[in-house]
């Protein structure tokens, strides 16, 4: 298979590798991206495979909770100036309430509901938008839970949280707390799982195997290179399940240590269900400009 200097640059990209090492990979795997990742992360050259795509193209994320029910959209533009434009923003906080009110079952399904606040439909008003703003906007994915819920925004929504919860504490302050606490957790660290339970075997077999070729090539021997890659999948671990990673406000807790901790001092029962963690843009291309070629255009 064939591949091109973008398809090198896109592996750097990926990778955080060199250009040359990039070529290597590339060539060996005959241009199959994924494998190319693999065999760089064998040779110890990547320490972990980045997730594919830029995050790069603009908008914003919006994460909010209304009684026991929480939603988070993501509404993308075409630049940062239009992100933070008022009305662009009070849009999106429109769309997050029409998840939560409405319940859609998929995108046709919001798109075909009436904005909450509005008379019209939310592709109606998205039309409207995009005459006024003068740019190309969408509405790109959304997520709704019920139940206990919390929520969190960071950075003017770049990035935005929604985790649920079982729990007899969803009534108390602290729980309140609690919850936000595990929000700025995920949004900061960016766990791929709640718990070790929840990863697939063949992402954890696939692990091991890279774990296995990485100690062989640094010269240990099989009986060693399995006892390594016993300890180097726990790390493995607390790098993508939640409850794994040291607390981030105290690194000598474990998110798992803290929960127990809070369900304790309050008399009840917590256990973290399940979260989703948008971030603006995160695996789309965004739009190349040569400014220079602008301007050269604008003086002809």
């Amino acid at each position: 298979m064939a591949f091109t200097a973008k398809d090198v640059q896109s592996l750097r990209e990926k990778t955080g590798v060199g250009m040359m090492d990039c070529k290597k990979a590339l060539t060996e795997a005959n241009g199959d991206m994924e494998k190319a990742v693999e065999l760089l992360r064998e040779k110890g050259l990547a320490a972990a495979a980045k997730k594919a795509g830029r995050i790069a193209a603009e908008g914003v994320v919006c994460s909010t909770v209304q009684g026991n029910v929480g939603a988070v959209v993501e509404v993308n533009s075409e630049t940062d100036f239009v992100a933070k434009n008022e009305d662009f923003v009070n849009f999106v906080e429109a769309v997050a309430n029409t998840v939560i009110a409405e319940n859609p079952a998929d995108m046709d399904a919001l798109m075909n509901a009436k904005l909450a606040g509005s008379g019209e439909t939310v592709q109606a008003a998205l039309q409207d938008k995009i005459l006024v703003i003068g740019e190309n906007l969408k509405i790109r994915r959304f997520e709704r839970y019920e139940g206990v819920c919390a929520s969190y925004v960071h950075g003017g929504g770049r990035i935005g949280v929604l985790v649920q919860f079982e729990t007899d504490l969803g009534d108390k302050a602290e729980f309140e707390a609690y919850g936000k606490d595990i929000a700025m957790q995920i949004a900061a660290v960016g766990p791929q799982y709640v718990s070790r339970e929840d990863v697939p075997a063949e992402v954890v077999d696939k692990e091991k195997e890279i774990l296995t070729v990485q100690a062989m090539n640094e010269g240990k021997p099989q009986n060693i290179a399995e006892k390594m890659v016993a300890g180097r999948i726990s790390k493995f671990y607390k790098e993508i399940c939640l409850v794994d990673q040291p607390f981030v406000k105290n690194g000598d807790q474990s998110v798992a240590e803290y929960t127990e901790a809070t369900a304790k001092e309050l008399g009840g029962s917590i256990k973290i269900l399940r979260f989703t963690r948008f971030e603006k843009g995160e695996g789309l291309e965004k739009r190349e400009d040569n400014f220079a070629d602008e301007v050269a255009g604008m003086m002809k």
